[in-house]
């Protein structure tokens, strides 16, 4: 009788991407949390989410961080994601993509000027936003 060896294997660690989400609107950070999930689509990795509320904790998780996409809703009312996007793009070496939510499809120019990779027009499609998502993500 021999015996059976089976070689011990180490789980396969999941990959996964980080994405900074910033609005100072809670009820917008929740619709795309709830928009996107835990995976923007069922060949993407599982995102890991970083929220935040004010545009000096974007600056800074952006130069020390390491983000795979950054999503930015353009239309906060204290400091806007255009102009947020287009300071991060000119001044930060490697600024990871970014996602621009923008209130109106009429704005994309705005967005155009922000150097935004790709943006998604209010109110938020569920489906537009994760294609979008899932597509800045396989870009990577």
């Amino acid at each position: 009788m021999t015996a059976v060896q089976h070689e011990a294997r180490a789980p396969e660690a999941e990959e996964t991407v980080s994405v900074l989400l910033y609005s100072d609107d809670s009820t917008t950070r929740e619709l795309v949390l709830t928009g996107v999930g835990r995976r923007a689509s069922i060949d993407s990795p599982r995102i890991l989410w970083q929220e935040t509320a004010t545009p000096a904790a974007v600056v800074d998780y952006v130069e020390n961080g390491r983000y795979d996409l950054v999503i930015l809703d353009g239309e906060s009312a204290k400091f806007g994601g255009m102009g947020l996007c287009r300071s991060l793009k000119t001044e930060i070496y490697q600024c990871p993509p970014v996602l621009l939510l923008i209130a109106r499809p009429q704005d994309a120019w705005l967005a155009s000027w922000s150097e935004a990779d790709a943006v998604v027009s209010m109110p938020l499609d569920p489906i537009t936003l994760q294609e979008t998502v899932a597509d800045l993500v396989r870009r990577r």
